[in-house]
């Protein structure tokens, strides 16, 4: 198949760094057709204010995909945008670019979604509870659980927990939590990254992965377990490991992917090999959905300085990731 996938890309708080990351698109020749899911004149004001002046073309909805066009999705913003300064009355804007991005996705307008960074906070300001883009869209597409994996710098590192208090972890690992985990890790390992057999590196909880119950019950009482009766499925699962010792290359040879037990047991080690242009990834999804790895630099929207390496890269994989879903060559 050579069918022209579409892709949405949302971008993100309208004081921050996303609208003007676009403008590193332009430059660039793409396999596919893009669909930039904001407010035009807010695209193309920073569009000029990084040197990129250009007007794109309206999005049509089933139109004609064009490998390397880039159109925008009109979304207008509920108030005027300033760069660098926050306000809440926009925090229902950056929710109406995700609405129109999975709606197309999941019509199968848009073979996946890419979104630009987002305020938590500013839209919590609005009156409006949020506590992140993997948790919206999980509600958004009616799935139960979602797992977060970051992709960079030749590793791929998924969370059994994501952000809670290092004193919650314990509490919230359970068998059932990792059991599902590993699941959707495996099935999407297959699915979205074309791994017929993936190999899974599992850390353990504790310094040296508990030690015999000498430094922590966890490994023994939970993840054993669950590693046990998956093997016995068939699923090729390695650990639980030491994590210190986890992330050498000998280790890493070994395995396709690494599951950590909490945020930052894996993400610090992963951000540091990627260098700026890791991956989030959402596992778990009926759809494609990838991000940047950062905030919003607000110091340097409207600067046109900022790096746009994350979002290139997050483009790049989620073009691979929806051409494995759907057969494509």
């Amino acid at each position: 198949m050579n069918e022209v996938l579409t892709l949405a890309v949302t971008t993100g708080e309208p004081a921050g760094v996303g609208p003007e990351l676009c403008a590193a698109l332009i430059d660039r020749t793409w396999p596919v057709r893009l669909v930039l899911v904001g407010d035009r004149d807010l695209i193309e004001t920073r569009l000029r204010a990084a040197a990129a002046p250009r007007v794109l073309p309206d999005y049509v909805a089933g139109g004609e995909a064009i490998a390397g066009a880039i159109e925008i999705l009109h979304v207008p913003l509920r108030a005027p945008a300033t760069a660098g300064r926050l306000d809440a009355a926009n925090g229902p804007y950056v929710l109406d670019t995700l609405d129109c991005a999975i709606a197309g996705c999941l019509s199968g307008e848009f073979a996946g979604m890419i979104t630009a960074p987002v305020h938590k906070g500013v839209i919590c300001d609005a009156g409006i509870p949020f506590t992140g883009h993997t948790e919206y869209l999980a509600e958004h597409t009616g799935t139960p659980r979602v797992v977060m994996m970051l992709a960079g710098g030749g590793l791929r590192v998924a969370l059994a927990t994501t952000h809670l208090p290092l004193r919650a972890v314990a509490n919230a690992l359970t068998p059932e939590l990792l059991e599902e985990t590993i699941r959707i890790l495996d099935r999407d390992l297959r699915l979205r990254f074309g791994l017929a057999a993936p190999r899974i590196l599992v850390a353990g909880l504790n310094p040296h992965a508990g030690e015999s119950g000498h430094m922590g019950h966890e490994e023994i009482e939970v993840i054993v377990p669950v590693l046990e009766r998956l093997r016995g499925e068939g699923f090729r699962l390695i650990g639980p490991l030491p994590a210190d010792t986890l992330f050498v290359p000998h280790t890493l040879a070994q395995g396709d992917a690494v599951l950590a037990m909490y945020h930052d047991q894996g993400l610090p080690v992963l951000k540091h090999a990627s260098f700026g242009g890791g991956v989030n990834v959402t596992l778990g999804l009926p759809i494609v959905r990838t991000s940047v790895d950062h905030g919003t630099a607000l110091d340097l929207a409207g600067t046109g300085t900022a790096d746009a390496g994350s979002l290139i890269t997050a483009i790049e994989l989620a073009i691979g990731m929806a051409r494995a879903a759907k057969g494509c060559d």
